[in-house]
């Protein structure tokens, strides 16, 4: 169990950082403008945070200089940090007694700040220092009074971070429960702070416990949690880790399929990474994958690469698991003289440990199975008494673990029986009381008291009742009139679409009308100033411009008049009776003038606006207001879509946004298309309901589509979406044609 949890240490405390070479490049811009000697060192020591989880020894060295930087300064929060930077780094290279020097130094530096976010931190490298030397009751003592001061301080990461490594010290005095508690708290903290990575490294941790507690489903479910999370945000190292484990989860439940699986996505990763000791013991797992389904060649064949690459990686265990599993695959073929060999080295590889787990149980009794095949009866019995021995530790802790289990359930049971006996005790006494209250004239007293009480407690339920009705229908009242006012604050919102187009579409020919009159203005004075030197020619020629500038300043004020017209008639507020109109011609007006609204507000805004309109189609009867209405809310809804697709950098991508129209005998289809972001499958069906939306808080009422559905269901006809998330939506109108 050594390897076990150290690595699990090793796993919680080295969580890297991404992009640490960008990190780094930003710090060291940083530190170059850094106003003060303070602020360059808190700089400084965010550069040590990155540098030390890549290499500790530059780490440390880099702290030491922050440390005599930060006492020429007399910066006492400074010294603490890199004196708390460099403990953590000794702590990991094994240096107990530096650690401790410079935690002690930290202590004495911060005593007038008890409860500081440094001393939180300080007590957190106290506890991870104990618990590496197995000192684990000093170590919760440390651990739990860092958890303390986080709690104080409301700092989530910081109690996430004292949780888990308490969590981690329960674990190897083997109190599950204990450490379950712990992870579970420590995950709550990281969801509150949306910390996901925080998460993922939690979940291995919590799986490694249920795996302790034989809880196999549950380790699973813990295992695939983190590896969703980790492939979210390329977190390679735990996804690697997550996969070498659940391959060894589903090798003991011989799901050779899933073992292999996991095995081999978890060499991919050791080889993206470098981590030798990821893909050596993933590459045997694979093999043990394989042999199981007797595929004994390729399996072999897996184990040699395993082998190759566990020498180099110079990892114990990693040579251990990668000699045991040829041995294994070799004595399962009956070549037990071929076996003996890997079975030795792999013994070689860890003679110096003492691992008592069921795997090198199973590795001494091939050992002792192939030298008694091949006549080497000694050491058959040699292998064999380990074998026996190992089987019997193993057997131990079994005994103990069950003997635990059963002494918390006859405690427990023994609790039910008290609790039990005190209510019969309670039962059997109020009968005696009840059949006193039976006996005698008192009876007739106590009745008429407690119908009396019954009255009373009736009237008042009733009054009670009746203050709540109150207070219902006044809150109903206050929800309708509310519900009033944002229906109307939709409908003026649709209005202010359709005035934005209109503002930005009117724009061009006010601008004409205005360039022109200038041009007007300054051609009057030519032509006065040449009338006055008797140039006639001169004078027909201006007088020629001047009149044709004025044909355009009327033509483009007729065409503003023109768009001022249409769109008071869209827009107006109508009697809400229904009126023959040209359907191609309001949506494609819509269409302009939504897009033009976007433009206005955001002047980079680019889409592709297309309308593919049946010519056929005659007028049909609709109240324009509100049709207009529905066609900004779907335009409006479509280009935001398209927006928020841009801001996400797509390779390739052209936005669009069309409008197309179809006719039939007794129907007429409208059909708004976007290949914006679409709409998440798990509230399509919530789409029109009143008040739901999916853009941000503030940015959208949630009544534009519930306003639109209930606009074209008064027309007698349908509306539906048909999306696919990231890929687009397709809204989809039939109105009867009468």
């Amino acid at each position: 169990m050594k390897y076990f949890l150290s690595s699990v240490l090793f796993l919680l405390f080295t969580k890297p950082l991404p992009a640490q070479k960008r990190a780094i490049d930003s710090l060291n811009r940083l530190i170059e403008k850094a106003s003060s000697d303070t602020q360059r060192i808190n700089l400084r020591l965010a550069q040590c945070r990155i540098i030390s989880n890549d290499n500790l020894d530059s780490g440390i060295a880099l702290g030491l200089s922050i440390l005599a930087e930060a006492k020429k300064i007399n910066y006492i929060h400074g010294q603490a940090e890199a004196r708390i930077r460099i403990a953590g780094d000794y702590n990991f290279t094994g240096k107990y007694d530096k650690a401790k020097e410079n935690l002690d130094s930290t202590r004495e530096m911060l005593a007038h700040y008890p409860d500081s976010g440094e001393m939180a931190k300080m007590y957190n490298i106290y506890g991870s220092m104990y618990s590496m030397q197995n000192m684990l009751d000093t170590s919760h003592g440390f651990f739990n009074r860092s958890i303390e001061i986080a709690r104080l301080m409301h700092d989530k990461g910081m109690l996430s971070t004292a949780l888990q490594n308490n969590a981690i010290a329960f674990q190897q005095e083997s109190n599950y429960p204990k450490a379950l508690s712990n992870y579970q708290e420590a995950l709550n903290a990281s969801v509150a702070i949306n910390d996901e990575d925080g998460e993922a490294y939690i979940d291995v941790n919590i799986a490694i416990t249920y795996i302790s507690l034989d809880e196999t489903k549950r380790a699973e479910e813990s295992y695939l949690k983190s590896v969703a999370i980790a492939r979210k945000l390329n977190l390679k190292n735990v996804l690697a880790y997550s996969y070498s484990n659940l391959a060894s989860l589903y090798g003991s439940l011989k799901d050779f399929s899933k073992e292999y699986y996991a095995a081999m996505e978890a060499v991919e990763l050791g080889k993206e990474m470098g981590d030798l000791g990821i893909e050596a013991s993933s590459l045997t797992r694979a093999g043990d994958a394989l042999a199981g389904e007797n595929k004994f060649d390729e399996a072999q064949k897996f184990n040699q690469q395993a082998i190759a690459i566990a020498d180099s990686s110079r990892q114990p265990l990693n040579i251990f698991q990668a000699y045991s599993t040829m041995g294994y695959l070799l004595h399962m073929q009956k070549k037990y003289a071929a076996a003996i060999p890997y079975l030795e080295r792999a013994f070689h590889s860890i003679r110096e440990s003492d691992i008592y787990v069921e795997e090198v149980g199973r590795t001494y009794a091939n050992l002792s199975d192939s030298y008694e095949k091949t006549g080497k009866f000694e050491k058959a019995l040699d292998a064999y008494k380990m074998a026996t021995k190992i089987s019997d530790s193993i057997r131990g802790k079994e005994n103990i673990k069950k003997s635990t289990e059963l002494t918390l359930n006859y405690e427990f049971q023994k609790s039910q029986q008290k609790v039990q006996d005190e209510q019969q005790k309670k039962n059997d006494l109020a009968k005696v009381r009840q059949t006193a209250l039976i006996i005698g004239l008192a009876l007739t007293f106590i009745l008429a008291v407690v119908a009396f009480r019954g009255f009373s407690n009736k009237r008042k339920a009733n009054l009670l009742l009746q203050e709540q009705k109150e207070k219902v229908e006044s809150t109903l009242s206050e929800l309708k009139s509310a519900q009033s006012l944002l229906i109307q604050s939709e409908k003026m919102a649709s209005l202010g679409e359709l005035t934005a187009g209109i503002a930005h579409e009117i724009q061009n020919p006010l601008n004409f009308v205005n360039n022109f009159s200038e041009v007007n203005k300054e051609l009057s004075d030519e032509l006065a100033e040449e009338a006055e030197k008797g140039n006639i020619v001169e004078v027909k020629m201006i007088a020629k411009d001047i009149k044709e500038n004025s044909e355009k300043i009327n033509h483009h004020g007729k065409r503003a008049d023109a768009i001022v017209k249409g769109m008071l008639q869209h827009s107006r507020s109508g009697t809400g009776i229904k009126e023959p109109a040209n359907i191609n011609a309001l949506a494609a007006e819509c269409l302009k003038l939504t897009y033009q609204s976007m433009r206005s507000k955001d002047n980079s805004f680019q889409a592709d606006c297309q309308t593919h309109f049946d010519e056929t189609i005659k007028k049909i009867p609709i109240i324009q207001q509100d049709m207009v209405r529905v066609l900004v809310n779907l335009f409006n809804n479509a280009f935001y879509a398209v927006g928020e697709k841009i801001k996400r950098p797509v390779q390739g991508y052209n936005p669009m946004v069309s409008v197309s129209t179809k006719g039939s005998e007794n129907n007429i289809t409208i059909t708004v298309i976007d290949n914006g972001s679409g709409i998440p499958q798990k509230v399509v069906d919530k789409i029109f309901q009143p008040f739901f939306t999916t853009k941000p808080t503030g940015q959208g009422t949630g009544l534009g589509l519930s306003l639109s559905y209930d606009i074209i269901k008064a027309h007698g006809g349908e509306i539906k979406v048909i999306t696919k998330e990231n890929e687009g939506s397709e809204f989809i109108i039939e109105l009867p044609c009468k």
